[in-house]
């Protein structure tokens, strides 16, 4: 029997930086636009991507510098996830928070950076870049499916 896994072991605060941004298992669902209703707080995610997300990759194409280009890409820290209420229920970060396991398709565990995209949980071929979409027109692309992708996996 082997050592548990680091994420089985420490919170996200004990992380390094390497295991920290090796809990990201690349679906890109945190990169799609989302918005809220300022009088309920409800949140609606649409199928528009960021400027910078590649929807192929489903990763950022310039992610060391990607607040040079988008000011309020939110960085994730542990302090955010424990406060962002809007992180897809697959997210890595947010099943360590709530001290659930990752899905078998999550890169640690499957070894295969591929799974996210194999078992349907990436955006892969589902967005488009909001540089085609006008900001008003974003309820036009209200979608539902980041909320229910993955909720048939099991851990």
């Amino acid at each position: 029997m082997g050592e548990l896994p680091f994420w089985k072991m420490k919170s996200l605060a004990e992380m390094t930086p390497v295991e920290w941004e090796s809990l990201c298992d690349g679906c890109g669902l945190c990169c799609l636009n989302k918005l809220e209703d300022w009088d309920t707080g409800e949140i609606v995610w649409t199928n528009v991507g960021c400027t910078l997300l590649d929807g192929e990759s489903c990763r950022c194409r310039d992610y060391p510098n990607r607040q040079a280009t988008v000011p309020d890409c939110i960085q994730l820290t542990p302090l955010e996830v424990e406060t962002l209420s809007w992180l897809p229920p697959t997210c890595g970060y947010r099943l360590v928070r709530d001290g659930d396991d990752l899905y078998w398709w999550h890169p640690l565990v499957s070894g295969d950076p591929q799974t996210v995209h194999q078992a349907g949980i990436s955006v892969r071929g589902r967005t488009i870049s909001e540089d085609v979409v006008d900001v008003e027109d974003l309820e036009d692309y209200v979608v539902d499916w980041p909320l229910t992708v993955g909720q048939r996996g099991e851990r």
